[in-house]
């Protein structure tokens, strides 16, 4: 069989072929499945997506047509399937359930230390040979306080790290995580985790309770230094309440690994073209702030376990089993 993986980055394609050598054909494009490329898939059985993927009912439609019986997304959310659509369609739908959550979480802390420390800004002033300290000052993590929404795999891992640092731990999730417990974390209400936090750092899935968890009121009560990173999913901002805030003079660094209207933006070269994204092209502007184009996965190691479980997917699928990664079974 051969199999039609949309989105495959540059670095992984190597890794995505080797992985399914010997058992099937992957035919790799670094294009984005989306209802302008559906059509590509006509004929294949199997096709492989990206997390930025538009997998929304006319899309499914298309690509069920097109002989498509089964769908192996290529990530953990899946916010971006119809899978109601999916099951009317009698397809069969599979995420990776699981990665390397530490890569998410150092990433992450890079993202915190980066804008605490200027990083950005100091290199840039020191590839034009400007020495200078100013406007350069951080602070010491150490005995302040940090705020964790959602305390799953990657919460936990972000945890044990502002653990090392030596920080409180405050959090806050829909159940409580016996590690983070441990590890001295405080369970509060959403409202005072925003209100006492130094640093706050979203691990929550998108979903309809949390879409925009982060929004207008709620960075009014964030602390007017406090650090906001975002390496989750970019819905869960209000990202025009954010550059409001910004545009206030607000808060010490913010660091995003997502943005809310990132599909046809993120892992795209756009340096040549005109900015339709007034937000955007506003929010990187602010010398406070870090956008980074959805990296905070992209290890070898995590990598390479989404691939290995892409293929334990096909698989599963081709012998009629299902497994925590299936969404919708056939």
């Amino acid at each position: 069989m051969e199999i039609l993986a949309f989105g495959v980055q540059a670095d992984e394609k190597p890794m995505l072929e080797a992985a399914f050598a010997g058992l099937h054909e992957v035919r790799c494009l670094d294009v984005f499945l989306n209802e302008d490329t559906a059509p590509i898939a006509a004929g294949y059985e199997v096709v492989s997506s990206s997390v930025n993927a538009d997998l929304s009912g006319r899309v499914l439609r298309i690509l069920a047509a097109g002989g498509t019986r089964m769908i192996a997304q290529r990530s953990t959310g899946f916010n971006n399937i119809d899978l109601d659509v999916a099951r009317q369609l009698g397809l069969t739908v599979s995420r990776v359930s699981y990665y390397s959550p530490h890569s998410v979480a150092e990433f992450a802390w890079t993202l915190a230390m980066a804008v605490n420390r200027r990083i950005v800004r100091a290199a840039i002033r020191t590839r034009d040979f400007d020495f200078r300290l100013d406007g350069l000052m951080g602070r010491d993590m150490r005995g302040r306080t940090a705020g964790v929404l959602g305390t799953g795999k990657i919460g936990e891992a972000f945890t044990r790290i502002a653990h090392g640092f030596g920080m409180n731990l405050l959090g806050w999730d829909v159940a409580r995580n016996p590690a983070c417990v441990e590890l001295g974390m405080k369970y509060v209400d959403k409202e005072e985790l925003f209100a006492s936090s130094d640093l706050i750092s979203l691990h929550v899935p998108l979903l309809d309770a949390t879409r925009r968890i982060v929004d207008a009121a709620a960075l009014e009560l964030m602390r007017d230094d406090a650090i906001l990173i975002n390496s989750s999913r970019g819905g869960l901002i209000d990202t025009d309440a954010l550059v409001a805030q910004l545009r206030a003079g607000r808060f010490a660094g913010v660091g995003l690994d997502v943005y809310e209207a990132e599909a046809g933006v993120f892992f795209l070269d756009k340096s040549l073209e005109a900015v339709e994204d007034d937000t955007l092209a506003r929010l990187v502007t602010f010398p406070n702030v870090v956008v980074t184009s959805h990296q905070a996965y992209y290890t070898r190691d995590a990598v390479g376990q989404i691939i290995a479980t892409t293929v334990a997917n096909v698989t599963d699928y081709l012998t009629g089993r299902r497994s925590e990664n299936t969404l919708v079974p056939s």
